[in-house]
């Protein structure tokens, strides 16, 4: 496989607000799927602060070579200050998969 495959992991405070986002990410081609998992209880460090909060996850999957756009697209449109962005290495995986993936992040050429 020439290009290097990614997930990158995100949080949001909503449903609705994971969906659009998500959605906008696999219609530009900066994904080929999102996976959304609702209802996660989190509690952290902010200013000071220990607090909780429901979030919704999500799960980008996408060429390393996309993950500038896609940091960029989570940010724009994203209600935290500073949202989570993690990008883990795909390592392995079934071939027909990770060409499905290849194959669905190709930005077809302008006519």
């Amino acid at each position: 496989m020439r290009e290097k495959l990614v997930f990158i992991y995100t949080t949001y405070p909503s449903l609705i607000e994971a969906e659009n986002a998500g959605r906008g990410l696999v219609e530009r081609r900066l994904a080929a799927c999102v996976n959304i998992l609702p209802r996660m209880v989190s509690h952290y460090w902010w200013e000071g602060v220990i607090e909780r909060s429901e979030e919704v996850v999500m799960i980008v999957k996408t060429r390393a070579s996309l993950v500038e756009g896609v940091r960029k697209a989570i940010k724009e449109a994203h209600a935290y200050t500073t949202p989570a962005i993690v990008v883990l290495p795909i390592e392995g995986g079934d071939p027909a998969y990770l060409g499905w993936l290849l194959a669905e992040t190709e930005i077809p050429p302008a006519s």
